[in-house]
């Protein structure tokens, strides 16, 4: 029988759907395997608190690390393809910086205000506008260089340097700010998947879902893009028109989940050379199929491991991606060497 081309998803799949259970199984408060499946069951005869942590926490928080695997994924393939370097991540284009001097404007900054205004830039709303913000400009301006710049790795330069510039005047902010100020910055920057409420986890999949749209209609492209730019334009890609479509694509993705859960590490630039090594996949059509599942895997276990049973503390998202990842993909390189 001639094997389909889609054939990984009969192992994805299956680990996407163990990682789900497991991610909402694991926690502080253990909660028997029977009970678990009987919340899911709408069972009343279930804990009211067990029911609660679940529904209120759990389920939330797996929500959110799924659209936080798919869309750092998708964004550090789109970037990796778009420059043809394996080291670019969702963030190279500085958008993460952008959005952290979004944040760090309200957070450092707000002492600054009136006291009236105080409280108002410092509620949860404020940060994800703020980072929304602060990333929407930076793309922005990169789309508009993107049109004029014939070449890909001066916008890489371009973005870097806008990076670098917006890091800058956080580190500014940062020497004025107070303790308060300061760890309250510090705990945003360490990523953070829960305390998300349905509504915002609603934008989130909905931003998501149009991201990844996106990037799937640019798949002709950057399947053109993998040979140069010069075989892609005889292929009769516009290169301009390729090249904005493919970061706004990853400036929404890598944009919307830095607003929402923070600066994630690692997982953009570690996934897309996972799925290569692991699938061998022949085009960017099945690539972003491939990334968004093992992305989705990745975080749900990674957030699992977060938070061990029994345990009253919370590890930080960022420390574990980068504790996991690093050795994976070194790992899986010597392999195929």
């Amino acid at each position: 029988m001639k094997s389909s081309k889609y054939d990984f998803l009969w192992i994805l799949v299956p680990l996407l759907l163990l990682a789900i259970w497991g991610n909402v199984s694991l926690g502080a408060i253990k909660i028997p395997q029977k009970e678990l499946f009987l919340t899911f069951m709408s069972e009343s005869d279930v804990k009211s608190s067990w029911v609660y942590i679940i529904q209120q926490y759990r389920v939330p928080k797996m929500v959110v690390s799924i659209l936080v695997g798919v869309s750092l994924s998708v964004s550090g393939l789109l970037m990796q393809t778009l420059f043809r370097n394996p080291m670019a991540g969702p963030y190279v284009l500085g958008l993460s910086s952008g959005a952290g001097l979004g944040v760090a404007l309200v957070l450092l900054g707000s002492s600054l205000l009136p006291i009236y205004l105080q409280e108002l830039f410092q509620s949860a709303y404020a940060v994800v506008i703020a980072s929304i913000i602060g990333s929407l400009l930076l793309l922005f301006s990169i789309l508009l260089l993107a049109r004029s710049v014939s070449n890909s790795m001066t916008l890489l330069i371009i973005g870097l340097m806008f990076g670098s510039f917006a890091n800058s005047m956080v580190a500014v902010l940062t020497y004025y700010s107070s303790a308060e100020e300061l760890k309250r910055f510090t705990f945003w920057s360490l990523g953070n998947l829960g305390n998300l409420s349905w509504t915002f986890i609603l934008i989130f999949g909905i931003v998501t879902f149009v991201g990844v749209v996106l990037s799937i209609c640019s798949v002709k492209s950057l399947d053109a893009l993998m040979l140069g730019e010069r075989y892609a334009s005889s292929m009769g890609i516009s290169i301009k028109k390729a090249r904005v479509i493919i970061i706004l694509a990853t400036g929404i993705l890598a944009g919307v989940c830095t607003a929402f859960v923070g600066p994630i590490a690692f997982v953009g630039l570690a996934v897309p050379h996972i799925s290569r090594l692991l699938f061998k996949v022949s085009n960017h059509k099945e690539m972003i199929i491939v990334s968004s599942l093992i992305g989705a895997i990745l975080m749900l276990f990674c957030d699992a491991l977060t938070q061990f049973p029994g345990q009253s503390f919370i590890l930080p998202i960022n420390a574990i991606t980068s504790i996991l990842g690093a050795p994976l993909v070194i790992g899986l390189l010597l392999r195929k060497r």
